[in-house]
């Protein structure tokens, strides 16, 4: 009874063989992809690049009696300048070094008006 019921799913197997499923253009289904990175690209890598670009022009820029913020948070002016780092005053007797990847923020020139609090 077994062996019957095995020969006839196996007869019904090679009987109904299904139709072939029509393909797609291969462009069709990749499209969703390449619209999904393309607009990826533009609403996140280009904005952020530029950004990035934009804020290594400014540490280049740096010069003495410029105010920074470093990625650590602290604030202090820049007093020198070098091919690598740049040394920031924090306190009234204290110069530290830091790389000038460790810059996090350019807040500009000191002045004394910058500073006013009320």
């Amino acid at each position: 009874m077994i062996l019957s019921g095995l020969f006839a799913f196996a007869q019904q197997g090679k009987t109904a063989a299904p139709a072939p499923v029509p393909q797609g253009n291969m462009l069709t289904a990749l499209l969703p992809f390449i619209l999904v990175f393309v607009i990826f690209y533009l609403l996140i890598i280009m904005p952020q690049r530029k950004k990035q670009k934009k804020q290594q022009e400014q540490i280049s820029a740096l010069k003495p009696g410029d105010r920074v913020i470093t990625t650590a948070g602290i604030y202090g002016t820049v007093v020198g300048v070098q091919p690598d780092k740049i040394e920031v005053k924090i306190a009234a007797n204290v110069i530290v070094k830091i790389t000038k990847g460790a810059v996090g923020v350019i807040l500009g020139k000191e002045d004394g008006a910058a500073e006013k609090t009320e």
